[in-house]
């Protein structure tokens, strides 16, 4: 069973929502993204979006755009951050399931075969493709089928119903919902009509619902913790990446990207 699946069927059993952290890679630099993966895994994260840095941003705001810039600066490569990836899955006791997030044009390059060959060596059990328009997403979903690794698509509050209806049928894992009309970013409160479109998701598909963009504070997550199945934070994690390009500041950078990712983990998942 593909590990995104099991994730969810063990949270399912057990009451609990999921906590996605985003996460972008390379940023200061590949060693500091290994510890700060694993600093994430042990502050309660389920499963990890690990973002691959594209020089043309989709819908990230400014942070995440910033984060990208000085990780492609720094000469990223992504066969460096395969291997990365790879050392990370192979830490004795590593359980968290890894997602790759980024421009598709980067799976086209390689090429959707090899690509999906290379993530799954390195512990990908999938791919959040926010620029894959459903229409052309056949021909990559049937090879990430074959190989059992999950495309995970965006549906956003602009969606149609009918597109909507065709983007979760062509979802595997869990469908990635977009809580508001445009980039990401830290937001104040959680969108109102988040719910009824929750809802109307939940009539399309069983797949596990995971809410994004615009969610940073533990008050949005126990908000979201009655009608999603996950949650996904990036922009507020993101932040702390930025005093990690300072050698002196790596290890208090790590501190505190552990202490908002548990902050956020305990608000999502509390202790009765």
């Amino acid at each position: 069973m593909n590990p995104i699946d099991a994730l969810f069927r063990d949270l399912r059993a057990a009451g609990k929502k999921a906590f996605l952290p985003f996460l972008t890679a390379g940023d200061p630099d590949l060693a500091f993204t290994e510890a700060a993966l694993a600093a994430l895994a042990e502050s309660g994260a389920s499963l990890i979006e690990v973002g691959f840095p594209f020089s043309d941003p989709i819908a990230d705001g400014p942070v995440i755009q910033a984060s990208y810039t000085r990780a492609l600066n720094a000469k990223l490569k992504i066969a460096d951050l395969f291997e990365a990836l790879r050392r990370t899955h192979a830490r004795p006791g590593w359980n968290t399931p890894l997602v790759a997030m980024g421009s598709y044009s980067l799976i086209y390059k390689r090429g959707p075969a090899e690509f999906i060959r290379q993530a799954k060596a390195a512990g990908l059990s999938g791919a959040v493709l926010p620029d894959l328009p459903v229409e052309e997403a056949d021909e990559f979903a049937k090879i990430a089928a074959d190989q059992d690794f999950k495309p995970i698509l965006l549906v956003t509050p602009t969606t149609s119903p009918a597109r909507a209806e065709k983007i979760v049928k062509a979802c595997s894992g869990f469908v990635y919902v977009v809580s508001i009309v445009g980039i990401t970013g830290e937001r104040d409160r959680v969108p109102a009509q988040l719910t009824g479109m929750l809802a109307r998701l939940r009539s399309l598909t069983d797949l596990p619902l995971c809410v994004g963009f615009g969610v940073s504070k533990p008050e949005h997550v126990t908000e979201l913790r009655g009608i999603a199945d996950g949650v996904i934070v990036g922009t507020a994690l993101v932040r702390k990446l930025e005093a990690a390009s300072d050698p002196a500041k790596r290890e208090s950078a790590l501190a505190d990207l552990r202490s908002t990712a548990s902050a956020l983990a305990a608000a999502l998942n509390p202790v009765p």
